[in-house]
């Protein structure tokens, strides 16, 4: 399996971030970590080159930092995740939250910074990881806007079942989480969405279950046994098909490539 999407440059892992890289290796095939704030830039990169073909990095500035961040933080961390552009596979998170934020000015700024990183994803050509949390609707109006229609963009964590034939209509993924062990709506996602459509994530350290502190890039089986079971296919199914969807969404060089394929 390939967590598509978590968090190793958290402070959850501080004390034990190299143990829980090992023991990740042992399970999956992959790691997409996600650098959402400038201070965890490096941090990010320098695990990619620990980790070579193992661990990759997505760049970008989460919404919910808008408040805090300086016009002049988000040009510095433009132009470091420019200079580091040969180092990473996609851009984000990015998008809209207007769970958190509230503000109309800075949501304004939201939609601002979101459109800067689109327009950064193009310059760079890499793919798009939107996070979109109570702004739904606004961030598709957006996105399609900007012209990426049929363009890499992933939904990640995606729970808006309203609206799932439009992004499979727009030619986008979902990744979903273990949050398809409590959700209603994403369990109706994973059924209504084609298995090529759909990538495998924890969102870790968040999601952690009964018995972690925090969570784990391996909790990924959780989504993928879940989606089996959904959609009444073995677990090798979903395991191969959403690898894969992986492997060409980021353009990942994992040494385990040949593994999945044989």
């Amino acid at each position: 399996m390939i967590d598509c999407h978590c968090h190793l440059e958290q402070k959850q892992y501080q004390e034990n971030r190299e143990k829980i890289i090992q023991e990740s290796k042992k399970e999956l095939k992959a790691i997409v970590t996600c650098a959402a704030h400038p201070k965890d830039i490096q941090l990010t990169i320098d695990l990619t080159k620990k980790h070579k073909k193992f661990i990759f990095a997505a760049l970008g500035i989460h919404p919910t930092y808008i408040k805090e961040i300086t016009e002049q933080e988000i040009e510095a961390a433009i132009k470091e995740i420019k200079k580091n552009k040969d180092n990473i596979v996609a851009i984000g998170e990015t998008g809209l939250d207007y769970h958190w934020i509230k503000e109309p000015e800075a949501r304004e700024k939201q939609k601002i910074l979101f459109k800067k990183l689109i327009t950064l994803a193009k310059e760079l050509d890499k793919p798009l990881v939107i996070h979109s949390w109570d702004a739904t609707a606004e961030t598709i109006n957006i996105l399609e806007q900007q012209g990426m229609k049929n363009k890499k963009v992933l939904m990640h964590l995606f729970s808006d079942r309203k609206v799932i034939q439009k992004v499979i209509e727009n030619g986008w993924l979902v990744s979903i989480g273990p949050g398809i062990k409590k959700s209603k709506d994403i369990r109706k996602i994973a059924r209504d969405t084609p298995l090529n459509k759909i990538l495998l994530e924890t969102d870790s350290p968040w999601f952690q279950q009964e018995d972690q502190e925090y969570g784990i890039p391996n909790n990924v089986k959780i989504p993928c046994q879940k989606i089996a079971e959904i959609k009444q296919v073995s677990l090798a199914e979903v395991e191969k098909q959403t690898d894969l969807n992986a492997i060409n969404f980021f353009n990942l060089k994992i040494e385990r490539f040949k593994k999945i394929v044989s």
